[in-house]
């Protein structure tokens, strides 16, 4: 077992969605399962050989993330961002509630959202999505020869061909959403969430706001695998399955129940992310992560004043490094898990980017490099829903000083 001198309470409810092959380090033994069924599902619901069971919603990479609804507590609209779910809801149900608890620039989008989206018939419940643009986020650039109409909200720049009706909706609007969650219940605080629901339809449209919903959507119709696509993938979480079928349940539970140890490995994973490098070889990655955690708490005890400070720290290490000894094996299988299941996750992002959609960009410092959507989410028929993320695309991107984010320009 890993040492208990590593473990952290964990304090609430996590609602930060994870990468699905992270579900491994995350849940243990239930997770992979779950993880290895998610990406069946997804095969073959992409390979046209079952029933939709997951559904797709498309990851917008909007900022910041916005509420709109009505309170049940006296019927009165409101918009938000995510302090709604404190213990004390922050709500702006007013202008003033908006000049006195906002301010810059955030402050005039609210102001914006607070008008426009009382527009949209919002009878009961709320609704979460992404904030895409106000009218002063609107850009023309010309893109590799072409001119389009472009927002940044965040690290990707989506460019609407600025001829195309698209634009032309986009240039009337004062405020753009793409709303992807649904709530519902009878207080604030007991509210249930739901996933991949249409929900631009059951708004009232205005030319104010323009807003999609999150619902994946093949527009180009090429989205399925072939046969070879599918004979590949099924081999890959094949593969995944015989691994996990011979590992004790225990070397993955042990980590899924040990926090601080489970925070400092996916440090550890995110700096390879960084760096845009992908683990190749397990056992080449599990030898530096060990090494990694005996220099992590090297320094921390380099920090601490005290002797014992110090001791404590070192004694830490000493610790895992025992585990490690006994566990080093089972942590190389572990890893080669989640090496099949990212190729697999991989294959699965590369064929839905193949669907189409508004072109989008990276504003780097050499200028715009073409890229893909953030990602995806998937939602089970039980309503479990994990993000299925290129992380050498998005994800270095959003680390990459390189790359200039919309909060940058």
């Amino acid at each position: 077992m890993i040492p208990q001198t590593l473990t952290e309470a964990k304090e609430g409810k996590n609602v930060h969605l994870e990468h699905i092959e992270d579900m491994v380090f995350n849940e243990g033994v239930t997770g992979t399962r779950n993880a290895i069924l998610f990406l069946r599902n997804l095969r073959d619901m992409l390979s046209g050989t079952s029933s939709r069971s997951i559904n797709i919603t498309t990851k917008w990479d909007g900022a910041p993330a916005i509420f709109a609804g009505v309170d049940p507590a006296d019927g009165a609209f409101f918009v938000a961002k995510k302090g709604l779910f404190n213990a004390d809801p922050q709500m702006y149900k007013t202008v003033e509630d908006v000049k006195s608890k906002l301010s810059g620039e955030l402050q005039d989008k609210f102001l914006v959202a607070l008008q426009e989206f009382s527009k949209l018939g919002i009878k009961s419940g709320v609704y979460q999505g992404d904030l895409m643009f106000t009218k002063s986020d609107l850009s023309k650039e010309k893109i590799k020869g072409q001119d389009y109409l472009t927002f940044q909200p965040n690290t990707i720049v989506y460019a609407v061909p600025a001829a195309s009706s698209l634009a032309r909706k986009i240039r009337r609007a004062k405020i753009g959403v793409v709303w992807h969650t649904t709530y519902s219940g009878k207080t604030i605080q007991d509210m249930k969430a739901s996933f991949g629901q249409s929900i631009v339809p059951k708004l009232k449209s205005v030319p104010s706001v323009w807003m999609d919903d999150a619902t994946y959507k093949d527009v180009s119709g090429t989205a399925t695998f072939t046969q070879e696509e599918t004979a590949n993938l099924t081999a890959m979480l094949s593969h995944a399955g015989k691994i996990f079928q011979k590992l004790p349940p225990k070397a993955l539970n042990d980590i899924a129940g040990e926090n601080e140890f489970l925070v400092r490995l996916k440090a550890f994973n995110n700096t390879k992310v960084r760096k845009g490098k992908t683990i190749v070889n397990a056992r080449t990655h599990v030898f530096q992560l060990i090494r990694y955690f005996r220099e992590y708490y090297k320094k921390e005890a380099e920090k601490r004043s005290s002797d014992k400070g110090k001791q404590a720290q070192l004694d830490k290490a000493n610790k895992l490094m025992t585990y490690f000894d006994n566990h080093k094996n089972d942590l190389i299988k572990i890893y080669e898990i989640v090496m099949l299941l990212t190729s697999a996750k991989n294959m699965v992002v590369n064929k839905l980017n193949q669907a189409g959609s508004i072109p989008t960009f990276l504003r780097t410092t050499s200028g715009f490099k073409v890229t893909e959507q953030e990602g995806y989410v998937a939602i089970d028929k039980v309503g479990g829903a994990v993000k299925l993320v290129d992380r050498m695309e998005f994800s270095k991107a959003n680390f990459s000083p390189d790359v200039i984010k919309g909060w940058q320009k």
